[in-house]
């Protein structure tokens, strides 16, 4: 087995919060929520079993186009919204918005922002880009997710290059879009990542969506 990669303070790389910065590469597994209605979300859990993300979909919020991203005990880390405004119906591009609950309940404080891709090239392998609101990331560029997300087979890119996040199939386990695990690099804020995956889940109408 290959030998775990650590970091130091100089390859820490926050965004939502650096809580959710492991020392180490981490593998987490993903589960669509059972005996919930359609729309209801997923689960995280580590390598014990112990839940330590949970994403609400629209069946839980009563509400379309709106996410919550929780920590292991049920607060509420990243509220994501998808813009719907008429401008933006008339435009090729549709953006999603997370916003911070960390530093106060209820802010709205923009962490991120993620572009669909146009619907006249919409595939399961669009180049999708997002963009970082924090001062000391944003000028580094624009993260990306590559891959066939509906396939479980892609990765986010950071604007350094770095792979961040890797999503596939545990084949030996289960053949199904119900169960899958998420490799994510030492230093990178697995809170960004899974509000990255919560959206990548409702655009490929996974378990969030109704």
């Amino acid at each position: 087995m290959a030998a775990k990669t650590l970091i130091t303070n100089n390859n820490v790389l926050p965004i939502v919060s650096k809580v959710y910065c492991a020392p180490s590469e981490v593998v987490l597994a993903v589960r669509r929520r059972p005996n919930v209605a359609n729309g209801g979300g997923f689960a995280v859990a580590d390598s014990t079993q112990r839940v330590v993300f949970s994403v609400d979909g629209c069946g839980v919020l009563g509400k379309k186009q709106e996410l919550i991203l929780r920590d292991g005990d049920g607060n509420a880390l990243l509220l994501i919204r998808r813009k719907g405004a008429i401008v933006e119906a008339l435009n090729l591009t549709r953006k999603w918005k997370g916003y911070s609950y960390v530093d106060l309940v209820g802010s709205d404080k923009l962490v991120f922002t993620l572009k669909e891709p146009n619907s006249s090239c919409f595939s399961t392998n669009a180049r999708i880009k997002i963009s970082i609101e924090s001062k000391e990331l944003c000028s580094h560029g624009s993260f990306e997710v590559l891959g066939d997300f509906p396939g479980r087979s892609c990765t986010i890119v950071s604007p350094m290059g770095d792979v961040i996040g890797v999503n596939k199939e545990l084949q030996r386990l289960m053949a199904s879009r119900d169960m899958y695990q998420v490799e994510i690099k030492a230093g990178f804020d697995q809170a960004f990542v899974f509000g990255v995956i919560a959206v990548l889940d409702y655009i490929y109408d996974g378990s969030t969506r109704c």
